[in-house]
């Protein structure tokens, strides 16, 4: 998901996929310390999501200052 696309949520929706995506963190996490993993790559991936998530929360609680950048 993009940055865009979740700057269009409101801040319930990004709290529910903030949960989300954290239990997703958690499983990939614990797929890859039982040797399950296939796809490594996705860990890194998911935790960019998260950090992406939180990021927008915070601009959100800060009164939305962000520029977007074209």
């Amino acid at each position: 998901m993009t940055a865009r696309e979740l700057r269009e949520m409101d801040a319930a929706a990004l709290g529910a996929k903030l949960a989300q995506q954290r239990k997703a963190l958690f499983d990939l996490r614990f797929s890859h310390a039982a040797a399950q993993l296939e796809n490594t790559s996705s860990l890194p991936a998911a935790r960019r999501e998260l950090a992406r998530i939180l990021t927008i929360l915070k601009e959100k609680e800060a009164g939305g200052r962000h520029v977007p950048v074209s």
